[in-house]
């Protein structure tokens, strides 16, 4: 798969023979955007021209509503490799500017579609807008694509009830729903809108050192830009895994196997217990000698257990982190 990140660099082969192009923001490829990209690939491959996601980096709303720009659910590189997997040949990244955003929905289609991609087909959810104040819709895009020799495809947005609260009205499965899910601790529901563990990824760095100095439980720690969102505070079970870098998979740097998920107790929160500090995602693996220092890493949330507590003593907190021990081993056994 190729990444292009700008419309300049995107070469002009790419599009000799045409291409299947699907637009959005794909802000953490959650199960309603697989739809567009695995209809997208399904018809490239139909028609033996390559896929392409034509994707924004950084959201759109830094535009024209920079004071609402919304927290991430991932990096684009996760996009990108999340879209690999499911088969996509091609992603174009586009820096939404003040010029892009001042075109008209007849000069989107054309310098992106035409010119640019050569599309042949596109696929968008039906609630895609385009061009100046979003002034293109779904209607605006098929009647350009028809005069265009471009076939337009809007595929239905995914509605459902959540699996963690059956009493719950049905919602479109979006990313503004997996937000708010995480923002409300429920993982259950994000996860399974997203089709997967929700997942952040990171490089270890030193944290305040008493996990294992003091409490016999070291942990993993990762800082996040608040640009990124998170799980509400509080402990989690699930998996850490080391990613490829500076050993391959099936490899060991140090201590640590690369490529494999290990499971971990995983809280994420400020440790008010110790005055409050930087948010942070601490990772304590269950049965390994964890030496983590420098590594990049990717955590999973499975479940959530409990939320963030304060404790009195030492030895109070040493106790519910081995109950969380305990209950990430039962959890992750579910």
């Amino acid at each position: 798969m190729s990444i292009w990140y700008g419309l300049d660099r995107v070469p002009e082969h790419v599009g000799a023979n045409g291409t299947v192009v699907t637009i959005g923001v794909f802000d953490g490829v959650h199960r309603g955007h697989q739809e567009l990209v695995t209809r997208t690939v399904a018809t490239a491959r139909d028609m033996g021209v390559p896929s392409v996601m034509f994707t924004f980096d950084p959201h759109p709303t830094v535009v024209f509503r920079p004071e609402s720009v919304p927290p991430l659910l991932g990096t684009v590189s996760q996009r990108a490799e999340l879209a690999q997997q499911m088969g996509i040949d091609n992603v174009v990244v586009v820096a939404f500017t003040k010029e892009i955003s001042s075109w008209s929905p007849a000069e989107y289609v054309d310098h992106v579609l035409v010119d640019l991609l050569h599309a042949k087909a596109v696929y968008v959810g039906e609630n895609f807008t385009f061009g100046h104040k979003a002034a293109g819709t779904t209607d605006t895009l098929a009647e350009l694509g028809a005069e265009r020799g471009i076939d337009v495809h809007v595929v239905p947005l995914l509605e459902e009830s959540s699996p963690s609260d059956a009493t719950a009205s049905p919602h479109v499965v979006c990313s503004t729903w997996i937000r708010q899910a995480l923002a409300d601790g429920d993982i259950a529901g994000a996860n399974h809108a997203l089709g997967r563990p929700f997942t952040v990824e990171g490089e270890v760095t030193h944290g305040a050192g008493r996990g294992g100095r003091a409490l016999g439980f070291p942990t993993a720690n990762l800082y996040f830009p608040e640009k990124y969102a998170l799980p509400a505070d509080g402990v989690y079970a699930g998996y850490v895994t080391v990613l490829p870098g500076k050993g391959a998979p099936g490899q060991k740097v140090g201590t640590m196997p690369v490529g494999e998920r290990l499971a971990a107790a995983i809280s994420v929160g400020t440790n008010p217990t110790f005055g409050h500090e930087p948010r942070s995602v601490e990772s304590f693996i269950l049965d390994h000698e964890a030496d983590l220092y420098g590594l990049d890493t990717r955590v999973e949330f499975v479940e959530r257990l409990r939320g963030q507590e304060t404790y009195t003593s030492m030895e109070e907190l040493i106790e519910a982190i081995g109950r969380d021990v305990a209950n990430t081993r039962a959890a992750l056994t579910r």
